[in-house]
């Protein structure tokens, strides 16, 4: 390996390399983020350009590179796995997305695959973004499909300690591991609160909490889909401890990721059987509610039933004197009863009886 160059040869050196504390490094259109080459955890160099990151790793001894990389493009993928012997299977994974987290190693290569999560209170809703790691001898890549997590924040961090740096790759992994869970804080403490107001929507009658109920679980699935394979990740990779001599440190630090990541995972579980009990009370009251509208329709048809059945009585009693008076009210010279003397008394007493007859029927029957 050819001796170290000064950093006009390779990239800039950590000394004129000024990172903003506040703020992400921006995107370059190459879909490089950051790149640093980090010896004994002192970050020596800053290449602009993979190419010159290659060339730093060949000029800089026991040196590790961790390369950042945003929603690279297929050539970009394509270069780092000729250089750094990436599995195929790994890289279609990486260059595709939509994978769930696993863990898979192919000899020294380990590769891992986050799903991180970010609360927008803007839409009260829950954002999720792919994260591909790849983790070699003397390399790290971490590959984002999405604006979250800033990894910015991590490299500054671990830059801030070089001595759990200089532990390599290794190190650079529990960080981000660490990152992605401590991510996931915000997005249950948000959809807690969604759940709280959907209850009292619930009991408050809202038409709309349905379909709200619906949307909070299909979150919660997709959060439990990110969260809880996470746990196998973090297993595997402790059950390789004493096989790959982990420091302690970083087994100290890992455990602390597992503890949190279990009260994640124990707490969404816990939401998803809430918003079944939710949806199940929801269900309840509309039926509830629907059965009182039913009532309140019954007992209407109802008194319209009767109001029909008294003005139809009155119709037929009415009808009556009229049907009787019709007929005798027609001009024919040779009709019965015409030419009687007690004609008309017997026409109104006729009507009287059958108006009479009438009224008692019905009331009998309580039509009237």
């Amino acid at each position: 390996m050819a001796g170290n160059r000064s950093s006009e040869g390779f990239g800039r050196q950590l000394d004129e390399h000024a990172i903003d504390a506040g703020a992400a490094e921006p995107e370059r259109p190459d879909g490089l983020v950051d790149s640093g080459v980090y010896v004994g955890g002192v970050r020596r160099a800053s290449p602009v350009s993979l190419a010159d990151t290659y060339r730093c790793l060949q000029q800089l001894d026991d040196a590790m590179a961790w390369i950042g990389l945003l929603r690279p493009g297929r050539e970009q993928i394509a270069s780092l796995a000729a250089e750094f012997q990436l599995p195929d299977l790994a890289v279609e994974d990486a260059i595709n997305a939509h994978q769930r987290p696993k863990l898979e190693r192919y000899g020294d290569t380990l590769f891992v695959v986050l799903r991180a999560a970010r609360y927008l209170d803007e839409r009260d809703a829950v954002e999720f973004a792919e994260l591909h790691l790849f983790l070699g001898p003397g390399f790290v890549i971490t590959v984002r499909h999405g604006g979250t997590p800033d990894l910015a924040g991590v490299r500054r961090r671990l830059e801030a300690e070089p001595n759990v740096l200089a532990l390599g790759p290794e190190a650079v992994l529990y960080a981000v591991l660490d990152r992605v869970v401590d991510g996931y804080a915000p997005v249950v403490a948000g959809l807690e609160n969604d759940i709280d107001e959907v209850e009292t929507e619930v009991f408050g009658g809202d038409p709309n909490a349905s379909r709200r109920i619906y949307e909070l679980s299909r979150e919660v699935i997709q959060f439990q889909r990110a969260a809880r394979p996470l746990l196998k990740v973090v297993d595997e990779l402790a059950h390789g401890f004493d096989k790959y001599g982990t420091d302690e440190e970083l087994r100290r630090r890992l455990r602390d990721v597992a503890d949190h990541l279990t009260q994640v995972v124990e707490r969404v579980d816990g939401f998803r059987h809430l918003l079944q009990n939710i949806l199940t009370v929801n269900a309840t009251l509309l039926s509830q509610a629907q059965n009182e509208e039913m009532r309140s329709l019954t007992a209407a048809s109802f008194e319209q039933n009767e109001e029909v059945k008294r003005v139809s009585a009155w119709a037929a009693i009415l009808f009556a004197p009229t049907l009787i008076g019709t007929v005798y009210g027609m001009n024919f010279g040779h009709m019965p009863e015409l030419g009687w003397r007690y004609g008309y008394l017997f026409a109104l007493a006729l009507m009287l009886a059958v108006c009479g007859a009438l009224y008692l029927l019905f009331k009998r029957r309580g039509w009237l």
